[in-house]
């Protein structure tokens, strides 16, 4: 599995333990890496800076994160959309507005993230917000 890959995954496991407890991001990641520590490795495991970035800056931005998520998403309160479906919307957001990563590319890896952890129905709704949001992102040319 790609490195950036398995960060993704580790930072949306991250920011649904934040947003579920309500609970400060630097809790949910020192959490994951004890998990981390008792479930996969005798030794604690080293740190996943792209993962930290990810969980950190999404959480940081999540009130204008989620303005645009409410702007793009018809018929859909932020409060009542799943948990998993809302924290895919928030990091894949945050990655395309303030990493370098190409919005192809944080697109493709925000609909795998969505096949793996929520359905099929989610894939379709997180793909038109994040084609809205990324339209909205990028300049005419």
């Amino acid at each position: 599995m790609a490195a950036r890959h398995r960060s993704r995954q580790r930072a949306l496991q991250v920011l649904y333990q934040w947003d579920l407890r309500k609970q400060p991001v630097d809790d949910a990641i020192a959490s994951f890496y004890d998990t981390l520590y008792s479930e996969e490795h005798e030794h604690k495991p080293g740190r996943d800076q792209f993962m930290e970035d990810l969980a950190r800056g999404t959480s940081e931005m999540a009130g204008d994160i989620d303005r645009r998520i409410s702007e793009k998403a018809e018929n859909w309160k932020l409060d009542r959309m799943p948990l998993v479906d809302r924290n895919v919307l928030r990091m894949a957001i945050y990655e395309m507005s303030r990493k370098e990563t190409p919005p192809a590319v944080v697109i493709d890896e925000a609909l795998e993230l969505a096949r793996q952890f929520s359905g099929d129905e989610s894939v379709s709704f997180i793909n038109g917000v994040l084609d809205a949001v990324h339209r909205d992102l990028t300049p005419d040319t």
